[in-house]
């Protein structure tokens, strides 16, 4: 299957190892990944914030880089969300652009949605032996309703001991520009995500958004915790040091 990769900017500009292992991961399971120069961002963050008509141009822009894919994988539960659910709103109005929104969104795809339903696979021969504990990004959860998708995933590892997170389906507080907007509630809600995933006892704190990593993770740090945070697609792509 030839598909495209949305890296997303978050991943393009702070986490690039995680676009890097999705790549991996797709090849592994057999796909041919082509990465868009044109892309840019989606526009989410000028309609979350009532900049519509400014959004309209990163709509047309993404519609245009990923014209012709079979399938369009991000590792953002949050940047797929605004593509599905977001573009259709930002295009009313230009029949032209609705059209091709229409016609890209359905074949759009946040990673494990891709793994688990195009592709069939829960077990991606990943090797990762560590105690994890998964975050749900609320876009994720809330718009593209993933369910446990990320989790089979995560059981399907070797080595891997996935403990459940107190709390999980509460925010972590980032919220794209509500964290700029509101950074003592951001703060507040951040501090209580890092303080459950540290009653888990795992080494690993994992999500499927780089956005909520970074929050949390920088929290984490500052609190000298020694939990690492890594992508969902940075297990499911480790294959290092494993047991034949």
């Amino acid at each position: 299957m030839r598909v495209a990769l949305f890296a997303t900017c978050l991943s393009d500009t702070l986490f690039p190892e995680a676009a890097k292992a999705t790549v991996r991961l797709l090849e592994r399971l057999g796909c041919t990944v082509e990465f868009p120069l044109a892309q840019t961002c989606c526009g989410q963050m000028h309609t979350n914030t009532g900049y519509r008509k400014q959004a309209r141009s990163a709509v047309r822009s993404f519609v245009t880089a990923f014209a012709g894919y079979e399938a369009v994988v991000a590792p953002s539960g949050s940047c797929v969300g605004s593509v599905r659910h977001q573009h259709a709103m930002v295009a009313s109005g230009d029949r032209e652009l609705t059209e091709q929104v229409e016609e890209i969104a359905p074949r759009v795809y946040e990673l494990s949605e891709f793994l688990v339903d195009v592709l069939g696979v829960t077990d991606t021969g990943a090797y990762f032996p560590h105690r994890v504990t998964y975050h749900p990004s609320c876009h994720s959860s809330r718009l593209l309703q993933v369910g446990d998708r990320p989790e089979k995933l995560l059981r399907s590892v070797r080595g891997l001991e996935l403990v459940p997170l107190p709390e999980a389906s509460q925010c972590c507080g980032f919220g794209g520009t509500f964290s700029l907007k509101n950074p003592d509630v951001s703060v507040a809600m951040g501090s209580d995500k890092a303080r459950h995933a540290q009653e888990t006892g795992a080494e690993v704190l994992c999500s499927a958004d780089s956005s909520c990593l970074m929050h949390i993770g920088g929290l984490l740090s500052r609190q000298r915790s020694g939990m690492r945070v890594l992508h969902l697609a940075e297990i499911l792509a480790a294959t290092e040091g494993a047991q034949q």
